[in-house]
């Protein structure tokens, strides 16, 4: 045990004393916090000013298409061809033909492509004014139509838990995300201890190691340091990250959503206008995702999350080593990494579409199958469908194919280890797991 530790400790202090490991624990989170913050300041920056023709052939939208502080509509009825929009002022032509009540299709032109906010603001505009010619061409009353015209709005309740709106799509979404963070995390280190077994072999190191400590010590103690390696990193990626991206969101978005430079933006007063009612920003404890964050059994969810990545890490983190001790190149990998890394694939396709229907029986066996449960199981925990004789028997499966795996990447290990310049095939790694000695 002792010397499963010092190796761990060895691991641990190379690759945290590494320049590399030093400057991609600073730099990743900078370059994710600009990328996010960036984005999103962009993302909500007001394009230039649109001058909009709007080409009315159908003779219904004159006068009542309303401008706002970037965009400015201006209506002809008259045909216009493709050369004299080029050579016009206007930035986007719109053309509205005689059929449109019927295909309630617009063609929209344009010189330079407006952002998505600008061409949603004129789409809307357009929609609103059509519909009114629609309703006048059916002689319907337009303000009857709009009290009648409410969105449809299904809550759904579990029958076992009468008085609670059921939220388990959100929570499952909230348990992928907890899956595809293992995901991640188990293949990007687990192929950090794959390399690293393999630069030993290499480096020929590995031979006065073996001459002091067993492979499966070996194997373990560089498994469990590099995982440590990942946890410091990975706290300190969510630490600088969320610091940088909540000081970067104060200084640059501190404008877009201050409530009061919302209310007197032109903007607002369009969209009041157009409803014919105040908009009020809605109750936080209304939205779905937020409800079904409360409703999360944390201490349940969280103790999981903990064992689950553990297991699975540990469980792929031995067939990455195994793998790494048979080769002598990363090209020599290929052949090898594609079944080993295929379940985890499988696993992220299954969660996906477990958030869509959390209670198939495709989910159901992946969250029990040690190979696939890591990532599947936490959908089923966030969202409290899973009893708990099943999670039992997810984490008995789990730590009983580790030990297999385990057994089975030692006896490639202790083999591998040593070899040099021969090319491995799958029925030479059989051969392996029956050697003595």
């Amino acid at each position: 045990m002792n010397k499963i530790k010092l190796i761990i400790w060895r691991e641990f202090i190379t690759r945290v004393r590494k320049p590399s490991f030093l400057i991609m624990t600073l730099l990743a989170p900078v370059l994710i916090a600009a990328g996010v913050t960036v984005m999103v300041y962009l993302g909500l920056q007001d394009s230039d000013d649109h001058r909009v023709l709007v080409v009315d052939e159908a003779h219904i939208i004159a006068g009542k298409l309303k401008d706002s502080d970037k965009v400015s509509f201006y209506v002809d009825q008259r045909p216009w061809s493709d050369s004299a929009f080029k050579a016009s002022p206007y930035t986007v032509m719109v053309e509205v033909n005689d059929d449109i009540l019927n295909t309630n299709t617009v063609l929209f032109f344009y010189k330079q492509l407006p952002s998505l906010g600008v061409q949603r603001l004129i789409g809307n505009e357009l929609e609103k004014t059509i519909e009114l010619a629609k309703l006048r061409g059916e002689n319907i009353d337009a303000e009857a139509y709009q009290r009648v015209r409410k969105s449809l709005v299904m809550k759904m309740f579990d029958i076992e838990k009468m008085g609670e709106e059921s939220l388990e799509q959100e929570r499952a979404g909230i348990g992928f995300f907890f899956g595809y963070f293992m995901f991640i995390f188990i293949f990007m280190y687990g192929v950090q201890v794959m390399r690293g077994v393999m630069e030993e072999k290499q480096n020929r190191i590995v031979e006065v190691l073996i001459s002091s400590v067993k492979p499966f010590q070996l194997m373990m103690g560089k498994i469990i340091g590099i995982a440590l390696v990942g946890f410091v990193q990975f706290i300190l990626w969510i630490t600088i990250t969320a610091t940088l991206v909540t000081a970067g969101s104060a200084l640059l978005l501190k404008d877009r959503f201050d409530p009061k430079v919302l209310a007197e933006t032109p903007m607002t007063a369009q969209v009041q206008q157009q409803l014919g009612e105040q908009v009020a920003m809605p109750d936080m404890e209304d939205v779905k995702f937020l409800k079904a964050l409360q409703k999360i059994d944390w201490p349940l969810t969280l103790g999981m999350f903990l064992f689950f990545f553990v297991g699975g890490y540990l469980l792929y983190s031995s067939l990455l080593a195994a793998i790494g001790s048979a080769v002598d190149s990363e090209t020599d990998t290929q052949q090898f990494m594609f079944p080993v890394t295929l379940p985890m694939i499988l696993a992220i396709v299954i969660a996906q579409a477990a958030v869509y229907n959390p209670n198939s029986a495709m989910v159901l066996w992946c969250s029990l199958i040690p190979f696939t449960s890591p990532i599947v199981m936490m959908v089923r925990v966030a969202m409290g469908s899973a009893p708990a004789w099943q999670m039992l028997l997810s984490m008995v499966l789990l730590i009983g194919a580790f030990v297999f795996t385990t057994w089975l990447a030692g006896r490639i290990y202790r083999t591998g280890i040593l070899m040099y310049g021969k090319k491995v095939s799958w029925k030479e790694l059989g051969k392996w797991l029956f050697y003595k000695g």
